[in-house]
């Protein structure tokens, strides 16, 4: 069991009780690993207590805040079970629900993911869901109803593949089904959030995005390349008819189709513009895949209460 935490000092100790339960109810060995992101509140002394009360629990905390994916892939790497489940610190995902996706994978299965039913968010976080949904299903090929739900299980094969690959910026539940051979998907129950805020702004939300857009496919510089053809081809009608039109009707005719002429240079180096742009971005990309940088730095690993150093 995997847990990112970041700044959930509120929502911890009911998770606590509840995760524990919750994994003694399934009646197997387990562990639970819950990966501090840099928090700056009290989450890492709770989660410190926590662990001198229960040997399953242990602590990897972060020297500052990296991201929830770069907390799960350091899950990822310590977690020794051979069904390995993440899920969100903030209780809007019932740790009561985790039994349910590990029947599931005890079927067979390689990654087992779900879908929020009733979900308790906002109008906004819905409707941009939705959005999100259909956007990443058309750009990476991978049809799944809702990427954005954190409680998914995963095979140890599966785990051990998206450890080897060493990609800065990835989107796990996308990584993990291109490498997955049975994947399936259940409905979960969601809870509204009562305690603390969400992480993720509505920049954020773009950031991530654009960030799983461009890590995963070439549709954008495609599409680009695609705009671009069309519009020098709409460039080459336009000048064939602007020089028609003054052929036939004089320079009276071309001097007053100047200010549409104005409107699609700019057009044109607004579109020029952009694709510079995003070949940066690309750019940008490979140059920070070329550093080769770790993902993030671990400070203390903690078990039984006791810190040690990473």
């Amino acid at each position: 069991m995997i847990i990112p935490v970041y700044n959930e000092e509120e929502c911890l100790p009911e998770l606590l009780q509840r995760m524990d339960a919750a994994m003694e109810g399934i009646g197997k060995p387990y562990e639970i690993i819950y990966v501090n992101d840099g928090s700056r509140d009290d989450s890492l002394k709770l989660l410190t207590e926590a662990s001198a009360a229960n040997p399953s629990l242990k602590i990897i905390d972060f020297n500052r805040n990296y991201g929830q994916h770069s907390a799960v892939f350091a899950g990822f790497e310590a977690a020794r079970g051979e069904i390995i489940v993440t899920l969100d610190a903030d209780l809007q995902n019932p740790p009561e629900e985790v039994p349910k996706l590990v029947a599931k994978m005890l079927e067979g299965y390689d990654v087992v993911g779900s879908v929020r039913q009733q979900r308790q968010d906002s109008f906004f976080r819905k409707t941009a869901s939705r959005i999100i949904n259909r956007v990443t299903a058309t750009v990476t090929g991978v049809q799944l109803h809702d990427y954005g739900c954190m409680l998914r299980a995963y095979r140890r094969e599966v785990v051990k593949t998206l450890c080897a690959s060493k990609e800065i910026s990835t989107f796990i539940p996308v990584l993990a089904d291109l490498f997955a051979g049975r994947i399936t998907e259940i409905p979960v129950v969601h809870a509204e959030r009562t305690k603390g805020v969400s992480k993720y702004s509505f920049l954020k939300l773009i950031r991530l995005q654009f960030d799983l857009i461009t890590s995963f496919s070439l549709l954008p510089l495609r599409s680009t390349m695609f705009i671009g053809v069309t519009t020098a081809a709409l460039a080459v009608a336009a000048a064939f008819v602007l020089i028609t039109g003054r052929l036939l009707f004089g320079s009276d005719w071309a001097v007053s189709g100047i200010f549409t002429l104005f409107a699609a240079l700019f057009f044109f180096m607004g579109i020029l513009l952009f694709s510079i742009g995003l070949l940066g971005e690309y750019v940008g990309r490979i140059y920070m895949e070329v550093r080769s940088r770790p993902r993030f730095v671990i400070r203390h690993v903690i078990t039984d209460g006791k810190e040690r150093h990473s």
